[in-house]
């Protein structure tokens, strides 16, 4: 039965459409490149396509694999899991773990399979390293280290934490069965000057596990390698050894005698694994989640950790700032699963949800409630007695002071400003004249966009960049200017709505009720 669709073709897509091909179910290729994707089509006896949205439409397909660069994996996935689609990621699942976060809700929300390409995962040896640390054969794990390096394809578009380290953090996160409390990473850019060519990433566990992951494509050779140091046995997954020694197990311990370490050196043990292809281990694993509807290894749960791991890493790498926290050793505790930077302050009696990011000098001060998957960026100051919800972008410079209220996914622009009384005097005490403001669900607040206190901005409104608002804004209403006017109609993607009133990003329909107000066309 031919009913997945492969979106890309090329480098690593034309893997996937040999494998899919082999399973006989590869039943259309997506690709604009006909010169390479129509002989590849051709031989699995695809259908060659350019645009996905009839692939969407046709009820024939069941599931997409997207093998695109990873630029376009959260909109086609989205579109995809949107469409009813069961849906297999390359690796990375996304860039941005808020938007891995909502493929995952997404995914729930349609009862769709999600997958992510992490392939090692799916290798017979790192599966019998697996058996081998939970069967405690290595004792408490003390130390892991990974070499990805080589003389290889070089990318402009990403760089090289995104092209070859995905893996391997995917990997000792599944061997540490834990998310690390601190991230701390470097990198060099030798060829472009941008994007770096090498870079080492440090991780620290609670458990008193640490572990290195050095990637390089400008390596005089291949080197793929994971060591495992544990108290009691070391192991070694070499990908460039024959099969036969791919996998070595070091039963070495080491004792004490007079208060002095000694090694006790023993035999290697090559350990024996399948001779079976990861790549078709990984495509067979989700044909056959599609079937059962049984939870991906590799889900998009999965994905996001990792993702999580890498964006810490490459803020780390762009501030040069070492020792970005991810919870941090003391506030790992009190906020477990919130990245906080050393230089924000965070005061006492305050809540944050798992995945939020709070970056370099932030200040939220006490009795404010932030959700999960939030970005604080630099120089924001919330609070005290303020509500932010899920998926919250606030960029750099915004003040959110007492009484303002900010829903879920609501995006605030850099400098943009909330006065919380209408008339301030510096030589005049008003907090208690402090008026309430609302933003509503997945509104947009514009770069230095001004919200005079008291005035409610709809769900999905748009305030554009140096706008005044001293009225109340409608849900979907497009303002501008000083003071702000209403110049149109917003999507709930965004996108500006012409006189028939249909989305063009979604084809969503919308229509203006007896009252005036924006709906979707569905919404009655």
């Amino acid at each position: 039965m031919k009913n997945i669709a492969l979106v890309g073709a090329g480098y690593w897509g034309k893997n996937l459409a040999r494998v899919l091909g082999e399973f006989g179910r590869l039943r259309v290729i997506c690709d604009p490149d006909e010169a390479v994707a129509g002989p590849i089509a051709q031989k699995h006896g695809a259908t060659l396509v350019d645009d996905l949205a009839p692939i969407l439409k046709d009820d024939a397909v069941t599931a997409v694999v997207v093998s695109t660069p990873a630029i376009s994996h959260f909109e086609l996935a989205s579109n995809a899991l949107a469409a009813g689609k069961d849906v297999y990621v390359e690796k990375p699942l996304a860039l941005d773990d808020r938007d891995a976060r909502r493929l995952c809700t997404l995914a729930n929300e349609h009862d769709r399979i999600l997958m992510v390409g992490h392939l090692l995962q799916y290798h017979p040896a790192y599966l019998a390293l697996l058996e081998i640390v939970d069967a405690g054969r290595l004792g408490r794990l003390q130390y892991i280290y990974s070499h990805r390096l080589n003389f290889g394809k070089i990318r402009t578009e990403e760089n090289i934490l995104w092209s070859f380290a995905p893996h391997d953090i995917s990997m000792i996160l599944g061997l540490a069965n834990a998310m690390p409390s601190r991230v701390d990473a470097t990198g060099h850019a030798y060829l472009h000057g941008e994007n770096p060519d090498i870079t080492t990433t440090h991780l620290e566990f609670s458990s008193g596990l640490k572990a290195h992951v050095f990637v390089s494509w400008l390596h005089p050779y291949k080197e793929q390698r994971l060591v495992v140091v544990g108290d009691s046995g070391m192991a070694v997954f070499d990908d460039t050894r024959p099969l036969a020694e791919k996998l070595v197990l070091y039963p070495h311990s080491v004792s004490w005698r007079g208060g002095q370490p000694e090694p006790n050196k023993a035999d290697a043990e090559p350990i024996a694994i399948d001779d079976r292809e990861p790549l078709r281990n990984e495509v067979e694993h989700f044909l056959d989640c599609i079937e059962t509807r049984k939870t991906p290894r590799t889900d998009g749960e999965e994905g996001t950790r990792v993702l999580s791991v890498l964006n810490a890493a490459q803020q780390a790498v762009d501030a040069r700032a070492p020792q970005i926290a991810i919870g941090g050793p003391d506030r790992a505790l009190e906020h477990p699963g919130v990245m906080i930077h050393p230089s924000a302050e965070v005061d006492e009696g305050v809540s944050i949800g798992a995945g939020t990011r709070i970056w370099h000098h932030v200040h939220v001060l006490g009795n404010t409630r932030i959700g999960s998957d939030c970005v604080l960026g630099q120089g924001v100051m919330a609070g005290p007695n303020v509500r932010i919800g899920n998926n919250v972008k606030i960029q750099n410079n915004v003040a959110i002071y007492d009484g303002v209220t900010l829903e879920d996914g609501v995006f605030c622009g850099p400098s943009c400003v909330f006065t919380n009384v209408l008339t301030p005097r510096a030589e005049v005490e008003r907090k208690d004249e402090f008026l309430p403001t609302r933003v509503g669900r997945s509104a947009t607040i514009g770069a230095n966009a001004t919200i005079v206190c008291g005035n409610e901005i709809g769900h999905h409104a748009m305030v554009g960049a140096g706008a005044v608002v001293t009225h109340p804004v409608a849900p979907h209403a497009l303002v501008v200017g000083n003071p702000a006017r209403q110049v149109g109609w917003v999507s709930a993607s965004g996108e500006r709505l012409g006189e028939d009133l249909i989305c063009p990003r979604t084809g969503d329909r919308y229509e203006l009720d007896r009252d005036g107000q924006l709906r979707k066309a569905s919404d009655r």
